[in-house]
Formats: C-alpha cells, structure tokens, sequence
C-alpha cells in the first residue's frame, strides 16, 4: 500500500467527471488499498480517486470513528438509486482545507454500484453515511465543498487562500 497526495483546491481534476471503471481488475484493487491508507493516514471519513489524482469513478468511506457501527467499504461506479429527506450538517474536505461548513444534503439515500471484488452492492445510509456518501459522490461529478456554500463564504475561502500563497511567495 502508499499513501497518495491529496489533491488541493483550486487544482483542475477536482471539478471534472470522472469516467466509469470498465473492467475491476489489480489496478483499481490497488488503487482501492492505496485509497483507504491515505484516507486513513489523513483522518478522513471517505475519499475519491479524483482527489489522488485519478479521475475514475471509485470511492472509499469509513464513517467508523464516527458511527462505530459502520464498517470501511468500497465502491466502484457509485450511483444515487433514491434518497429522501433532508438534513443540514458540518461538513469539511481534504481537497479543501481549513474549510468547514454546514451543508444541506439528503437525509437518507441508497447507492448502488461494484465491490472491488466485482459484485453488485447497495449501501443504504442516513446521518452521517448519506453524508459521507453523497459528499464523495459530488467529488465523482466535479463538485466540491466550495460549491454548495454561499457565493461570500465562497470568496472568503478563496481570499483566505490567495492571502496565504502571497505570504508563501514573499510578497
């Protein structure tokens, strides 16, 4: 296993569509593994290819540190089967540093896609799950954190960031 570089905000693969996996063989198994130990090794709840630089529709989630009773899980070409309700809750993101926000999300959804070992899976979430879910999915379509806050919490976040790369470059 290796930990990957996460990817920051304002890079460019974080707001492209990833592509479907085609065939699950010992790369996207290996990506998965790889996944899972920079996610873990970052303290994250979830991840998506895209935010280590791998623009396929492939996700890992742990919501364990959070909800004991969920286990780590894997899913290749995820997607939203139903949801229902809504919910509003703190989110932050490792493409997204020092930003936490509160976010509306759906309350409860089913997903449905492929285990690494090429079954068809559901997982069925509320609270913090659909959370993770759905937050690791909007990654899969190009949306980011930043892009489900108000347009000033928005510009604050970007002058934050414009402020701290002049101080990193002297200026």
């Amino acid at each position: 296993m290796a930990v990957l570089e996460i990817l920051k905000y304002p890079h460019p693969m974080l707001k492209k569509r990833c592509q479907e996996v085609d065939r699950i063989d010992g790369g996207v198994k290996q990506l998965v593994r790889d996944m899972v130990e920079t996610m873990y090794r970052s303290n994250g709840i979830g991840m998506a290819a895209c935010q280590v630089g791998i623009p396929k529709r492939v996700i890992v989630v742990d919501v364990g540190p959070i909800d004991p009773e969920k286990d780590l899980f894997a899913m290749i070409n995820p997607e939203i089967v139903s949801e229902e309700g809504e919910i509003e809750h703190e989110e932050g993101c490792l493409s997204v540093p020092d930003c936490s926000e509160k976010v509306k999300r759906k309350e409860k959804i089913l997903v449905r896609g492929f285990s690494p070992e090429g079954e068809e899976i559901e997982v069925s979430g509320d609270g913090i799950l659909a959370i993770a879910l759905q937050h690791e999915l909007d990654h899969l379509n190009g949306v980011l954190i930043l892009d489900r806050i108000s347009r000033l919490k928005r510009e604050i976040y970007r002058n934050k960031l414009k402020k701290e790369k002049r101080k990193e470059e002297g200026v």
